[in-house]
């Protein structure tokens, strides 16, 4: 190999090593509730000058959508439901709770950074829309024998409001706003889902 061939190689391999540490920067500042930063916040975090940050990225949407997609591939493993559908009806109730508490707790900086952005980024906002459909389904395949045994025309409103009740939104609420702790978090989500659903 030749040494200009040697040199553009080694360039490349630090671009890519920057832009990793851009993108691990702005994960950071999410994480630590630095949702909208600034460029130059996270040039400081990732020891990559304002510059060559520029360089690597358009501007700081680029940089939200590759940091989001990396974080969604490294917790995806986290969202499906295990068991989906089975067991005795205290057992699903239990089970939906704990999963959305442990699901809430790996994704929920990162969530908000992505609600801030999915009203001005249609790919963010598809996400999203594709990410919410997503748990609705699960919801409805999980109650699935309690959703049955209302009549059709009160079957949007319970799967409305069950999917409410699971929702991040929810979580947030009541973890970010009231204070409650995990453990309590999933223990009202349990009972609440208790009185929702149909024996």
């Amino acid at each position: 190999m030749t040494s200009a061939a040697t040199e553009l190689d080694g360039r490349r391999a630090r671009r890519g090593r920057n832009r990793e540490a851009v993108v691990d920067a702005l994960l950071e500042l999410f994480r630590e509730g630095e949702l909208s930063p600034s460029v130059a916040a996270v040039a400081e975090r990732s020891g990559v000058s304002l510059r060559s940050v520029f360089r690597y990225f358009d501007d700081l949407d680029e940089m939200g959508r590759i940091a989001i997609a990396r974080h969604t591939e490294g917790v995806q493993h986290l969202f499906p439901l295990p068991k989906l559908g089975e067991g005795a009806r205290t057992d699903r109730i239990k089970r939906m709770a704990d999963h959305r508490v442990t699901l809430y707790e790996a994704v929920a900086p990162i969530v908000r950074a992505t609600m801030i952005r999915a009203p001005f980024q249609p790919v963010i906002a598809a996400g999203l829309r594709d990410r919410r459909e997503f748990l609705r389904g699960q919801v409805e395949a999980q109650f699935a024998p309690e959703i049955s045994r209302v009549s059709e025309a009160d079957r949007f409103a319970l799967v409305a409001a069950l999917d409410a009740l699971t929702s991040f939104e929810t979580l947030e609420l009541w973890h970010r706003d009231r204070g409650l702790a995990f453990t309590k978090c999933a223990s009202v989500m349990r009972r609440a889902l208790d009185q929702l659903l149909p024996r």
